[in-house]
């Protein structure tokens, strides 16, 4: 590149010294006498106006092989030139991709820092959901432990209502066999009685007639008079007394009675508390599939998580390639800068 405020009186200067030391004043001798400042196109314009306001004069000294020379110096300031251009074009384009690569790093690190933040929230909505998975299980424990006691009282329910139910058909049947010996009671005082009754209706007959037969039998018939009456006295007695113990018999079912809906009372309960005890195992039921429906919510959440750190991985490894390709590109741009460096320094 042309050095700024690179004049002709310094190139003239330069070629003017190299002449006086017997060297050909050439392209790069003046560039390199000057400082290797200055483009050598400039150089070369500057050195042909010399040449030409010196009228030819050098002409004589110049030969064929200064020609060439001259000639091989402008290929060689042109190729510089190109090259020049080409590396411009280069580092431009190396610039845009670094700037491209740089916005590409940036995203990927941003998108990192969003992936990071979900899994952080991830694992914390984890964390709240083992918490509350726990809390679950230990209601389902504590809800298992209630049902437990629950189903050992029904046990204990059903076995006192067995035990009832036993002592209640054992009272029918102690009932049914009073009814039974009440109304065989019965039928035997009743036929007893019938036949009382019928023996005495004999009985006065006979007197009766005895009576109207001999009436000198008369103490003897009224002495069996007062005996029949004194008999008479005693089937009352034996029947005031049969009545006595009716009463008992009925007052006793009319405890049995009582006994037998207090029973029934107790079978009330005990299927109000089988109610219960269904409902109770339907919660439970509803419990476990709250938790069964939670442990699935808890794998997909596992699953999500591992999908996550897949793309967290899969985002490193993105960010890891470009900053190698970063890094690559940086160490092309330091090796297009040595190579172009090299020839300025060669000459």
């Amino acid at each position: 590149m042309a050095r700024s405020g690179l004049y002709k009186s310094d190139v003239q200067k330069a070629r003017d010294a190299l002449i006086a030391q017997g060297t050909n004043p050439s392209v790069d001798a003046v560039r390199v006498a000057l400082g290797n400042t200055g483009s050598k196109t400039t150089i070369h314009k500057y050195l042909k106006e010399l040449e030409a306001q010196d009228g030819g004069a050098g002409g004589k000294r110049s030969s064929i092989s200064e020609a060439l020379q001259d000639l091989v110096e402008r290929l060689a300031a042109r190729l510089q030139e190109e090259a020049e251009e080409g590396i411009t074009a280069l580092r431009a384009e190396a610039d845009a991709n670094a700037a491209a690569h740089v916005a590409s790093l940036q995203a990927a690190q941003i998108e990192n820092s969003q992936l990071r933040a979900r899994v952080s929230d991830l694992e914390t909505a984890l964390e709240r959901q083992g918490t509350a998975l726990l809390a679950s299980q230990a209601d389902h424990q504590s809800e298992s432990t209630m049902r437990l006691v629950a189903e050992q009282q029904v046990e204990d329910l059903k076995l006192r209502l067995a035990e009832n139910e036993a002592h209640r058909q054992s009272l029918e049947e102690k009932h049914l066999h009073a009814r039974q010996a009440l109304e065989h009671y019965r039928q035997s005082v009743k036929e007893q009685r019938e036949a009382d009754i019928r023996r005495h209706e004999q009985q006065v007959q006979q007197v009766q007639a005895e009576l109207r037969l001999a009436q000198q039998t008369i103490a003897v018939k009224q002495d069996e008079a007062t005996r029949l009456n004194q008999e008479g006295a005693k089937l009352v007695a034996e029947l005031s007394h049969a009545k006595q113990d009716l009463y008992e018999q009925l007052a006793r079912s009319r405890k049995l009675e009582e006994r037998i809906d207090t029973l029934q009372a107790l079978h009330s309960r005990a299927a109000d508390t089988e109610r219960q005890l269904a409902a109770k195992i339907a919660e439970a039921e509803l419990l476990d599939e709250q938790v069964a429906a939670a442990n699935d919510q808890i794998t997909s959440l596992k699953t999500q998580a591992r999908q996550l750190e897949l793309s967290l991985a899969q985002a490193d490894a993105k960010l890891q390639a470009q900053e190698q390709i970063g890094e690559q590109l940086r160490a092309y741009l330091d090796k297009l800068a040595a190579t172009s460096a090299l020839p300025e320094v060669g000459q």
